[in-house]
């Protein structure tokens, strides 16, 4: 670049004129003043062209950024060029011929209901698709590489079902590179569990939280409606939480259920009570109430200097469910490919939701810039999980649903997802964002 180019040396200066020096000593001011405009006309544009081009000479601004628009994020980065930049939420699912990632009928981790193929599902297709970034290329997960940026440390899964299932999802990947070994288990249908790999020291855990704050769950035997206390965060999972060193935090769908909601000593309002005399307040701002307990909590107990250790804290965002007709109608999820993105618009209160979470991570991430142990981020799914209608089990949550024939009423899945399937998706995104922070040390 001319910024580079050595200065001209000395003797050589007096040739930018023809006149003697001595003879027209006045000649050199007048020739300077004439020059001098030019050379910062030219000087200056080259400076900011240089800051352009090379912007690490620049100071380090501080890396939390706040999105002026709730649907963009700060990008990750491809696992091809680590500072190539990447937004993982904006592409189409492309047709690939590898197929999946693992075997589900020798996984052993996945729940029965999201074992689709062991089910009888007869359409294979779904099988072949991959979510392709607009801006860059998802690297297909390598269970290696993720078993290494996990080695001596403890991953916890926290929230409800779809939690459940990421989880289920990982494990069978990771199985295809080291057995996990299951070392707990406790509560209803395993709601608690761990895993150990032995062969890389990783621990992997389960914690059932559908609310992440304290809450009571409606029952056949009692309430009919569900009670969530939004000051106060549920311990059965923060009280272990210190062990943690990955938490990923997974809510939503349960907020869509009956519920009373209790701040302090009041009821602060209810969600679809009738009969209770309570006040209708919906469920927006409770999951932001919960939202913000939960991070906050976060913050609070691991943000400042415990032991030396840090805590990165990831939120998935709400993933869409597909029912187009009532859940034990045949065809409730009938669609077999995914939509394009011009097919479908995330709208309603699946964007309302989306919002929220990110909104409140991203509140987070200001909250923390305090302390240098402590990451927030979105894993930001939602888009990519709506335009897969064709991953859910649908009535293949039994096994063999139509073998004495197709009826009219049978009972769909259009929530969760078959393993394998799309969200193993999220996994390899997840591998990503582990691989752009690394683990705090």
């Amino acid at each position: 670049m001319l910024l580079d180019r050595k200065p001209r040396e000395k003797n050589k200066i007096p040739r930018m004129g023809t006149l003697s020096p001595s003879k027209h000593h006045h000649s050199y001011p007048s020739l300077t003043r004439r020059l001098l405009p030019w050379t910062f006309y030219v000087i200056i544009p080259l400076l900011f062209f240089r800051l352009y081009i090379y912007p690490r000479l620049l100071p380090h601004s501080n890396p939390i950024l706040i999105s002026s628009s709730p649907f963009s994020l700060s990008p990750y980065t491809s696992g091809d060029a680590e500072t190539t930049p990447c937004d993982y939420t904006n592409g189409d699912w492309v047709h690939d011929n590898r197929g999946p990632l693992y075997n589900a009928t020798t996984c052993g981790t996945i729940k029965e209901g999201q074992n689709c193929i062991v089910h009888g599902r007869p359409d294979m297709g779904y099988l072949y698709w991959r979510w392709q970034p607009k801006q860059c290329k998802l690297p297909r997960f390598d269970s290696n590489t993720f078993l290494q940026l996990l080695r001596n440390k403890h991953l916890a899964f926290v929230g409800d079902s779809m939690a459940r299932n990421q989880l289920e999802s990982l494990l069978c990947m990771l199985a295809t590179a080291s057995a996990p070994k299951l070392v707990y288990r406790d509560g209803e249908d395993n709601k608690f569990r761990r895993w150990h790999f032995d062969s890389h020291n990783i621990t992997i855990s389960l914690y059932w939280s559908p609310f992440l704050v304290k809450g009571m769950e409606k029952s056949n035997a009692g309430s009919n409606h569900n009670k969530l206390y939004l000051d106060h965060v549920n311990e059965r999972w923060v009280a272990d939480m210190n062990g943690f060193d990955l938490l990923v935090l997974s809510i939503g769908h349960w907020f869509l259920h009956p519920a009373v909601y209790y701040e302090g000593d009041s009821i602060l309002g209810c969600h679809y009570c009738p009969g209770l005399n309570h006040t209708e307040i919906g469920f927006y701002d409770v999951l932001r109430k919960a939202l913000k307990t939960t991070l906050r909590t976060v913050i609070q107990r691991r943000g400042s200097g415990f032991n030396g250790n840090g805590i990165e804290v990831i939120l998935t965002t709400f993933s869409p469910s597909h029912f187009e007709g009532d859940w034990d109608k045949f065809g409730a999820c009938p669609k077999k490919k995914p939509y394009q993105e011009r097919e479908k618009s995330l709208e309603g209160m699946d964007a309302e939701v989306r919002k929220i979470e990110i909104e409140e991570v991203e509140a987070a991430k200001l909250s923390a810039m305090q302390f240098d142990n402590i990451r927030f981020e979105a894993l930001d799914v939602t888009k990519l999980s709506l335009l897969r209608p064709d991953g859910h089990p649908g009535p293949y949550m039994y096994p063999f649903p139509f073998a004495n024939g197709v009826t009219e009423r049978v009972q769909n899945d259009c929530v969760h997802w078959c393993l394998p399937g799309p969200i193993d998706t999220w996994n390899e995104i997840l591998l990503q964002v582990i691989k752009r922070w690394g683990i705090i040390q």
